[in-house]
This record gives structure tokens, sequence and C-alpha cells, in this order.
């Protein structure tokens, strides 16, 4: 079982999401005696059933011509001001923490706040995979303002860590993520020529709202999967007892929990 990883004490699966298989209970079992409090299994990749658990993908690269007119006009004028340039995880690693931080510090949900030791420990972990980084440089005086990393499987990719300057992105002028997500589309999709990109599955948190910008302006969709998610037993006690007051509880990682419980369950 050394393709699942242990992340904030869950398991998941460390592939391509069209790879992954449904676990075997003496499969998950395993994994728990190794440690976490669950095991989340996401199966049956791009089902023809409308579930209540997807990953957000992007499979087809038509350029501009396939954006509205307005969304076109943002991705230019992001051309215009930012530069979206490859560099190395040495230089993120170096540099990117205050940009990381300051990003941070403008969500208005506080409970994912990286560390500077959390970081390092998430930069040392890409190093020893296929990562690509990505840095965002203002085209005036060539200020290092964002960047992005992009977990790279042999067809496919999943766009991971996004930071960006908050007066980058207040500017009306300067558009970082059109910029970027047209950047990123292009290079994978039609240069690399990998089957999708991913923006991963659907939030548990509900604290973002970038799957909803990727699908309104860059025809990203939901590709529907199954969920199972399996619990130390005495979790699994704790999530029955707490469902039924899931809506009034508001402790974020409990709620993030139940939330994943009710997709489980279809109701949610």
């Amino acid at each position: 079982m050394n393709c699942y990883y242990l992340y904030r004490k869950a398991w998941r699966y460390d592939g391509a999401p069209h790879e992954e298989p449904q676990l075997k209970e003496a499969e998950w079992k395993a994994l728990l005696k190794q440690g976490g409090l669950l095991v989340r299994n996401t199966y049956n990749f791009d089902c023809q059933e409308e579930t209540s658990f997807w990953n957000l993908i992007k499979d087809h690269y038509g350029g501009l011509d396939e954006l509205s007119g307005n969304t076109r006009k943002k991705v230019r004028r992001s051309l215009e001001k930012i530069e979206f340039r490859k560099v190395d995880n040495g230089f993120i690693k170096s540099q990117g923490y205050p940009v990381l931080k300051a990003s941070f510090d403008d969500y208005s949900v506080k409970d994912r706040i990286m560390t500077k030791k959390a970081f390092d420990t998430y930069m040392d972990e890409c190093e020893k995979r296929d990562f690509d980084y990505w840095g965002l440089f203002d085209y005036n005086d060539d200020r290092f303002v964002g960047f992005f990393t992009v977990m790279l499987w042999h067809n496919a990719c999943e766009y991971g860590l996004v930071a960006v300057m908050p007066e980058y992105k207040r500017e009306s002028t300067a558009y970082p993520y059109y910029g970027l997500f047209h950047t990123m589309n292009q290079y994978y999709l039609q240069e690399r020529g990998f089957r999708y990109v991913t923006d991963g599955t659907r939030s548990i948190t509900e604290h973002s709202q970038i799957q909803d910008f990727l699908i309104e302006k860059f025809r990203f969709r939901k590709s529907y999967c199954k969920l199972a998610v399996h619990y130390q037993w005495w979790m699994k006690i704790a999530v029955k007892m707490l469902y039924p007051f899931r809506k009034i509880i508001t402790l974020p990682r409990i709620r993030a929990i139940l939330n994943m419980e009710a997709m489980q369950r279809g109701e949610k």
C-alpha cells in the first residue's frame, strides 16, 4: 500500500486519480494499522453517474477562442503585466514563504495557514517527486510576486500550491489568476499533450471559490467519482455521534470531516 500517503492524518492516493482503485477491506485496514484517522478512497474516475464527489478537470484546450470576451481581455492584460516562467525547487523554497504567508493572511479562513516549517517540509517532499514550479514576476521590475506548484504524472498533472501577493490579486489591471491558468492549460494540455489537468477534488472545507472560477472562466468540468471514507473504529463512532449536528458545528476541521461524511452518504 505504498501508493498511499498520510496527509493531515488522512490516507490519500498518491497517483493520478484515474488510476485509483476501489480498496478492499483488508487494504484500508492495513493502512489504518499504520496510523492516521481515516482513509479517503476515490474510485470510478469520470463515471457516467452524477455523484456527490468529483475531481475538477480540464481535458481539452481550445485556446483563447473557447473563452468569453471578458475573460480573453483579462488574460491578455495579465500576460502584459506578469511573466509566468519555470523556476526550480530551491528558488521557491528560499523565496516563496513570504509570498505564501502574505497570500494566506489575505484569506478569510485562517485554519489552513501553513507555517514556515510545514512549507519547508512540503517543498522537501515535492523535491522527492516529479513537480514543476512556476514563478510569477512583475514585467516592470522583475519582482517575484507569486508562485505555483504542479504535481506531474506520466500523462496528467494536478495544480497544487498557489500564492500571489495580495496587492496583485486586488490590482484590477493585473488579473494574475487569468494569465496563470491560461498559461498552465496551454502548456500542459497543448504543448505537453497531457490527458487532463486537475485542480483536485471537491473541497470539503468550502473556503475557496477557485473551482467555480475555473468552471466559469476556463471551462473545467466535474469528473464524477465514487467516494468511500474508512475510519479508525473510535473515529467512526465519533463521526456517527456528531453527524446529526454537522450544520451547527463551527470548528473547521471537525466540520470538514462531517462534510466529507455527508458527501460519502450522498447527502451534500
